[in-house]
């Protein structure tokens, strides 16, 4: 009997080894892929070696203290383009980064985060191993994907629960200015619009911090809450693009307008299909202020038959 018990604890000690082993897997499962189509030669070892380091940087470094199960993991992407690569390893280009999250109760994944960062410079030499620090800077590029990874990380965060980004935009905020310190291009207040510090500061800054409910509303008691009631869902996030607009009114110019334009556009097409005529007139009416250049896409919210 006393065997038995033993075989029978042994077994639960394993399961329970798994169980938290899985737990505490890594935070992203993100995809990297590196276009060097503009570079000449035929020697393009550098890129695939700079593609496996990217990846096992993003994919097995331990981003957080949170549990994460393997089904958990938060779906990313970034596609590099290599615009010029010179002797002394200096690599220039842009960046364009992508994540998402699913919807409850469904098979759908909603895009969270759509961004492209125009100001892509960092040195790499083949083989050259990628090192994580928290605390200094150990290279522009693995500045820009520590920064980057978090940014994925707070929005996600933020989509589950309000605030709950917090603890990962202070990290981003860590990186910036370290960043900053060092005279890396993209990282300076106010230099450019759309750098790495207007990314930060649109979710970080008080006065544009609106859009942090605006993702909480939209998706955790908007598209969450479709599957159990779309009306109620859908009302929901009508009523959180009328947020979003209140962000407009304080900073028309915002990154995050553009970064919730390139994400959720499209998508809002699908959300009101099937909404009736005046729900689809109210938000065509919200939105055509923040976005009057993308009439295509706006009008086929308010008349998606007619624009097939």
């Amino acid at each position: 009997m006393k065997s038995l018990y033993r075989q029978i604890s042994a077994v639960f000690i394993l399961l329970c080894l798994g169980f938290f082993s899985d737990a505490s897997a890594q935070e992203l499962n993100c995809s990297v892929e590196i276009n060097s189509e503009q570079i000449q030669g035929s020697n393009k070892e550098v890129f695939t070696t700079l593609k496996q380091a990217i990846a096992d940087y993003m994919n097995t470094t331990k981003w957080t203290d949170a549990q994460f199960y393997a089904n958990e993991k938060i779906e990313c992407r970034l596609f590099f383009t290599i615009k010029t690569y010179d002797e002394s390893n200096l690599m220039t280009g842009d960046l364009q980064i992508q994540s998402s999250r699913p919807v409850y109760n469904s098979s759908y994944t909603t895009t969270l985060f759509n961004f492209k960062d125009t100001n892509v410079e960092f040195s790499y030499a083949l083989n050259e191993p990628l090192i994580f620090s928290e605390n200094s800077m150990e290279s522009n590029l693995t500045a820009i994907l520590n920064f980057y990874a978090y940014m994925i990380l707070a929005l996600d965060f933020d989509s589950f629960s309000p605030n709950g980004g917090d603890l990962y935009y202070e990290k981003a905020a860590a990186v910036v200015r370290l960043a900053q310190g060092s005279g890396e291009s993209g990282w300076k207040a106010f230099e450019d619009a759309k750098n790495r510090s207007a990314v930060l500061s649109a979710y970080y800054d008080k006065a544009t911090s609106l859009i942090r409910d605006v993702i909480y509303q939209y998706h955790r008691k908007g598209l969450d809450e479709m599957v159990l009631g779309a009306n109620k869902g859908r009302a929901v996030i009508t009523s959180s693009l009328e947020q979003l607009k209140k962000v407009y009114d304080v900073a028309p110019m915002s990154v995050c307008l553009s970064i919730f334009k390139d994400s959720k556009l499209d998508e809002l097409v699908n959300v009101y299909s099937k909404a009736s005529i005046s729900e689809k007139e109210k938000v065509y009416e919200i939105l055509y202020p923040l976005y009057p250049t993308e009439t295509t896409r706006l009008d086929k919210i308010k008349s998606p038959d007619t624009n097939k």
